[in-house]
């Protein structure tokens, strides 16, 4: 195995290794919870424009 084949084998492994630990660490997302994307980082309120979203 040549050194290239070596460091993406590690690289893609510990990508893998990270994304299983954030996935078992993290709390769940609630989709229906999260401002519309439109409003993220406006300081507006998200309100309005869809029916699932939190009231």
């Amino acid at each position: 195995m040549h050194k290239t084949q070596q460091l993406q084998a590690i690289f893609w492994l510990g990508l893998a290794a990270f994304l299983v630990w954030d996935f078992q660490a993290s709390a769940p997302v609630d989709l229906r919870n999260e401002p519309p994307l439109i409003a993220a980082g406006s300081g507006q309120a998200s309100s309005g424009g869809h029916c699932s979203m939190a009231k």
